[in-house]
C-alpha cells in the first residue's frame, strides 16, 4: 500500500528555516515524480514544488521560488524540503505525494507536517 509520511514541521520565526522529510514507500520510489503540497484550513491543497525522478528537473509555485528548494534521496525513498526565508504566509500544513505536479496517490494523503511562522 502505498504511503507517505511527512515530518519535520514546527513553529518558526519569519526568516527562519525548516527542512521537511517525506518518506514514501509501497510503490518504486526511485520511478516516480514527487512533489509537495500544502493546505491552510478553509483552502485549496496547492503545489508547492515538484521533482522528476531522477532530480533532474524542478518545479516550484511562484510564491516559494528562491526560498524553497525540494531534493530527493532515492536510496532512501526520502523527498525534501528545504525552506529558508519563511513568511507568515508560508503556515499550513504540508503534504508529499508522488507525481509531479498533480498527486497521483490521492487517496494515500499522509497525516502531513504543520509548519507554522509566527513571533
Amino acid at each position: 500500500q502505498v504511503q507517505f509520511l511527512e515530518s519535520g514541521g514546527g513553529l518558526v520565526q519569519p526568516g527562519g528555516s525548516l527542512r521537511l522529510s517525506c518518506v514514501a514507500s509501497g510503490f518504486t520510489f526511485s520511478s516516480y515524480a514527487m512533489s509537495w503540497y500544502r493546505q491552510d484550513p478553509g483552502k485549496e491543497r496547492e503545489l508547492v514544488a515538484g521533482i522528476t525522478s531522477a532530480g533532474r528537473s524542478l518545479t516550484y509555485a511562484d510564491s516559494v521560488k528562491g526560498r524553497f528548494t525540494i531534493f530527493r534521496e532515492n536510496a532512501k525513498n526520502t523527498v525534501y524540503l528545504q525552506m529558508n526565508r519563511l513568511k507568515p504566509e508560508d503556515t499550513a500544513v504540508y503534504y508529499c505525494n508522488n507525481g509531479f505536479t498533480l498527486p497521483m496517490s490521492t487517496a494515500n494523503w499522509g497525516q502531513g507536517t504543520q509548519v507554522t511562522v509566527s513571533s
